[in-house]
C-alpha cells in the first residue's frame, strides 16, 4: 500500500493499535470502535464495534486510512470500505516479532513518525531470557463453551516468552473449543483468566479449577499489542510467579 502523503485522518477497528496511535500520533487518529477503551480519556467519534463497524460512518468521515486486523474484524467489512474508495491496512498478528514488526512499519514507513519510544521499550523487555523453571498452564478466554488459547497466537507467543508452557499449544485451532473435564485433567499448573474476552471474576471462573492455581490477570496485558507491552511482561511476571 502506497501513499502520496502520510495519512493525517485515521480511523482504528483495533483496540490495542487504536491505543497506540491515540498515544503516539494522536492528532490524526479520528475515529475508533466502543471496544476501544485505552487511553481512558479517548473522547472522539465512535464508529459501532469491531465486528459490526458502521461502514457508512467510516466512509463519510472520509478517512485517508482505515486499521483493521484478520483476526479480529470480518473480510466483508474490509472489502466494503475498500469497494467504497477508503484504503484499509490489515495486520496479521500471530506473535509478538509479527506486533513489533508490523507496528514498527506503520508507524515508521506509512505514518512516517518515527519508531515510537515505547515500541523500542518492548522490543527490549521481550527479548529478555524466559524465567526458568516452567509452568504448564491454560488460558481460557471463553467460557459456555469454554474457548483457550491455541497455537499460532499472540498470547501463546507471550505464555512461552514468560517461562510457560502452554498445554494446547499443539491444537490444531488457533482457540479450540473444550470442555471442563479435559481443562481440569490436561496437567496444568497454572491457569490464567483474563478479563476480556469474557469477563472472569473472583467469583466466576476460578470455583471451576480445584486443587490447581489460578490467577485473574489484566486482557490488556495478554492480548495487546500496543503501549502496554512495555510494562506486561514485568507486571505478569509478578502476577503468575
Amino acid at each position: 500500500m502506497r501513499f502520496d502523503r502520510p495519512p493525517r485522518r485515521i480511523v482504528s477497528l483495533v483496540p490495542s493499535l487504536s491505543e497506540a496511535l491515540a498515544v503516539t500520533v494522536p492528532d490524526r487518529l479520528i475515529a475508533v470502535t466502543d471496544w476501544c477503551t485505552h487511553p481512558p480519556h479517548l473522547h472522539i467519534a465512535r464508529v459501532r464495534g469491531t465486528k459490526n463497524p458502521d461502514r457508512q460512518a467510516i466512509v463519510a468521515l472520509e478517512p485517508d486510512l482505515v486499521i483493521a486486523n484478520q483476526e479480529e474484524n470480518r473480510r466483508i467489512d474490509v472489502q466494503r470500505l475498500r469497494d467504497a474508495g477508503v484504503p484499509v491496512w490489515v495486520t496479521v498478528i500471530e506473535s509478538l516479532d509479527d506486533a513489533v514488526r508490523s507496528m514498527r512499519r506503520l508507524f515508521t514507513d506509512v505514518l512516517a513518525a518515527g519508531e515510537p519510544d515505547w515500541l523500542i521499550q518492548a522490543a527490549e523487555q521481550w527479548k529478555r531470557p524466559a524465567p526458568q523453571p516452567s509452568a504448564r498452564v491454560v488460558v481460557p478466554i471463553w467460557r459456555d463453551p469454554w474457548m483457550v488459547v491455541g497455537a499460532r497466537t499472540f498470547t501463546g507467543d507471550l505464555l512461552t516468552r514468560l517461562g510457560l508452557v502452554n498445554v494446547f499449544a499443539d491444537a490444531a485451532d488457533r482457540y479450540p473449543h473444550t470442555d471442563l473435564a479435559e481443562l481440569r485433567t490436561a496437567g496444568a499448573d497454572l491457569v490464567l483468566l483474563p478479563d476480556e474476552p469474557y469477563v472472569f471474576t473472583p467469583t466466576d471462573g476460578p470455583e471451576s479449577f480445584p486443587g490447581i492455581r489460578t490467577v485473574l490477570v489484566s486482557g490488556r496485558l495478554l492480548t495487546w499489542y500496543g503501549p502496554s507491552l512495555a510494562t506486561a511482561r514485568s507486571a505478569l511476571l509478578d502476577q503468575i510467579r
